[in-house]
């Protein structure tokens, strides 16, 4: 903040939005601000690591007196001024003279808007009068329209935490999603580590399936217990294994049911049998929902687990443990279906019912400050993750003391978040010691330990230790292989995945692909022909078959994933864009330019409505939208969106990353076709380096073709054919 104002803002509020100007205050003032924006210089000074002191009036002012001195003063001594906009503030004498104050010093163009209710231009008018209009050179407010600067906290705008961070971004003077860098290519690889299904099988022999459902819902009922009746306790696991007899073996089809099958008899039965024992009602939905998501049954998990909320809520209030219970279990599924601002708030609404009964310092507080980390990681916001990972490592040291599974976990989680935020040296010393708290826990057999030694492995790749990398993943898997000797479990076709992950960075397609290929004999075995664990796998195959030249199998294998994303998580999931803006990319390079026009445009669609319109995400899109317009001679539209594109990298990452010099690559493109020559030049030779480390198949080929069709088309056939010799 510049040296010339005492505070970062002044909040203009109606004291009847209280809470929002509470929860404002407090998220402004304990913002801390990423590491790579620290120090730069922007239109509103010097980036700091906080912003610093921000005021609120917290006194009611009276209908008889003016603002004050001390209001005024505080007035002109903040950066900016941010109102919170709702009818109560339309409304609002004060409220107005406090705008109309500020924007007498000058300063209009620093006022930030948050809508938290009403509606602009309606009958539920939430801009004050001062906001919706220019003030004139004698500070007089004229009927001449002014233009707000916004965000909108409501459910259906920007959302509570987008919006925060569009109010920061502008008292910054940083693009907004400058304050949410995402990991853009090992996003999908964290994922895969961390992510595994923990139930045995789609399709299960009936004896396995009794012992694997059975003892997962027998754990949730002993959690239950301290909370209910004993009866209660005894008739939902009586209902539990009755679900699991079969009195005719025609209905099991031979020696084998689904899962599926058994979850959809239950959830029939649990409507029609126990309306009149709704506490039990309840702790079966939720326990039942907990298992469809384990099977990747997204919906039935939300339907289930949401009823279950609901029914506690009216039995208990909204202050009780088991509501509580079931705000977390909603919130972890919502996380999976990539719905990320309502399983943020279930989440924090858990965090904050469990804080109230338990105190600060207990396990299940721990737990749900993990998950809530968790959520806020998946949406880009790393450092706000940290402080909760941070908190929940510490809960569960002073439990346990130093050395316990949960404090390992707890490591591992903090050395990962170290991982998102760009730490590598640190993420590596927390990895360290959890693999060797798992170690001296659990031995040298433990699934604990193999998924740390995954996890630990993941960031030596990204810090270029492949050989120790690779040891690890091979230890992990024979880890998993000895613990599960048959050969079927999750964690199995885990291991092979990473394995697959891991030879496919050194270039051993052939041996990648017999890893992936036997993680996904292995996984369809356990959950079925159409899961999203089964998509991921195949979008590794499709990716290492056109790493390796296999062009029609690989766009094959991605359009399977596109059909089997689009069915099972929706349209507008973003791991649907992933594989439509893969397919898009591809089909533009053999030619199909139609259909990849549709897709490309359908993947940037559903990532700017995931994450924004300037999020990388959004211009990794983009660019391959721009590819695709050269190869049809839209040139100047190419270049107008991969500039726009550019932008968003440089808000983003630093001017050496991959990402920019993949913009770049096809903006030289462009300006090859336009004949700009020299300015091509700068921009493809300068990428040629930073693109080694882009994880999109074919692309650095591809520049080089570019630098080689550059330097033919200038009339320099020693540069071109420098670079046709390394093609």
């Amino acid at each position: 903040m510049s040296t010339e104002y005492k505070y970062r803002a002044f909040i203009s509020y109606s004291h009847k939005d209280e809470k929002w100007a509470s929860w404002l205050h407090k998220t402004l003032e304990t913002f801390k601000v990423p590491k790579y924006l620290v120090g730069e210089k922007t239109s509103m000074g010097v980036v700091p690591e906080r912003l610093g002191k921000v005021f609120r009036d917290r006194e009611e002012l009276s209908s008889s007196h003016s603002l004050g001195t001390e209001l005024t003063q505080a007035l002109e001594d903040s950066a900016c001024q941010i109102v919170i906009c709702s009818p109560n503030a339309a409304n609002s004498h004060w409220t107005n003279e406090e705008i109309l104050t500020y924007k007498r010093l000058g300063r209009q163009n620093r006022i930030f808007c948050l809508i938290v209710e009403g509606e602009p231009g309606t009958d539920r008018e939430c801009f004050p009068p001062a906001v919706r209009f220019l003030v004139d050179e004698d500070g007089v407010l004229t009927d001449y329209p002014a233009e707000p600067i916004a965000a909108d906290a409501r459910p259906h705008g920007d959302g509570k935490q987008n919006a925060k961070l569009k109010l920061i971004s502008g008292m910054l003077g940083v693009g907004f999603d400058a304050l949410k860098q995402r990991d853009l290519h090992r996003r999908q690889r964290r994922m895969a580590i961390i992510t595994a299904s923990a139930v045995a099988g789609m399709v299960i022999a009936i004896g396995l399936a009794t012992m694997a459902v059975l003892a997962r819902n027998e754990a949730d009922i002993q959690r239950n217990q301290a909370q209910i009746e004993a009866e209660t306790a005894r008739q939902t696991t009586r209902f539990m294994v009755d679900l699991f007899e079969v009195s005719d073996p025609s209905e099991a089809l031979g020696n084998t049911i689904t899962a599926r099958e058994i979850l959809d008899k239950g959830a029939a039965r649990i409507e029609t049998e126990l309306t009149d024992q709704p506490e039990i009602q309840a702790t079966l939905m939720d326990t039942m929902g907990t298992v469809y998501k384990s099977l990747g049954l997204y919906e039935p998990a939300v339907s289930l687990v949401g009823q279950a909320l609901e029914r506690r809520a009216a039995l208990y209030g909204s202050e009780h443990l088991e509501v509580a219970q079931s705000m977390n279990h909603l919130g972890e599924v919502q996380t999976l279906q990539a719905d990320y601002e309502k399983a943020e708030q279930n989440l924090r609404d858990a965090l904050s019912v469990r804080r109230n009964l338990h105190g600060d310092s207990h396990a299940e507080v721990a737990d749900t400050l993990e998950n809530l980390a968790y959520v806020i990681t998946l949406q880009g916001e790393y450092d706000a993750a940290e402080p909760l990972v941070r908190e929940s490592l510490s809960i569960r040291q002073e439990l346990y003391g130093d050395t316990h599974a949960d404090v390992a976990e707890g490591l591992e989680s903090l050395g990962l978040n170290m991982y998102d935020q760009g730490n590598y040296e640190g993420a590596i010393i927390e990895l360290r010691a959890s693999v060797a708290m798992r170690r001296e826990l659990h031995g040298e057999r433990h699934p604990e330990l193999a998924s740390a030694i995954g996890n630990l492995a993941l960031v030596l790749v990204d810090s270029g230790e492949m050989d120790e990398a690779e040891q690890l993943y091979r230890e992990a898997l024979k880890i998993q292989r000895e613990l599960y000797p048959d050969g079927l479990h999750p964690e199995i076709a885990l291991a092979l995945n990473n394995v697959g992950l891991l030879l496919a960075d050194k270039g051993e397609f052939d041996g990648a692909e017999a890893a992936y290929e036997e993680s996904l004999a292995v996984t369809r075995r356990l959950l079925g022909d159409a899961h999203p664990d089964v998509a991921i796998i195949l979008l590794n195959v499709a990716l290492v078959r056109y790493e390796r030249g296999d062009t029609i199998e690989a766009i094959e294998t991605m359009r399977q994933t596109l059909t089997m994303r689009r069915e099972i998580l929706g349209p507008e999931h973003p791991d649907v864009a992933t594989s439509a803006l893969n397919l898009g990319l591809w089909l533009t390079i053999s030619g199909d330019f139609a259909e990849a026009e549709k897709l490309l445009d359908e993947g940037i669609a559903i990532r700017e409505a995931a994450f924004g319109d300037d999020h990388p995400r959004v211009a990794v899109g983009q660019i391959a939208k721009a590819n695709l317009l050269i190869a049809t001679g839209q040139v100047e539209d190419a270049l107008a969106l991969t500039r726009r594109a550019k932008i968003i990298a440089l808000d983003n990452v630093p001017e050496d990353h991959w990402l920019v010099a993949y913009a770049s690559s096809a903006e030289g493109a462009a300006l090859v076709e336009l004949e700009s020559y020299e300015e091509a030049e700068s921009l493809l030779v300068t990428g040629l380096e930073p693109l080694q480390q882009a994880p999109i198949p074919g692309v650095v080929e591809r520049h080089q073709i570019r630098l080689v069709t550059l330097y033919e088309a200038w009339g320099k056939p020693t540069e071109a054919q420098k670079y046709g010799a390394t093609n």
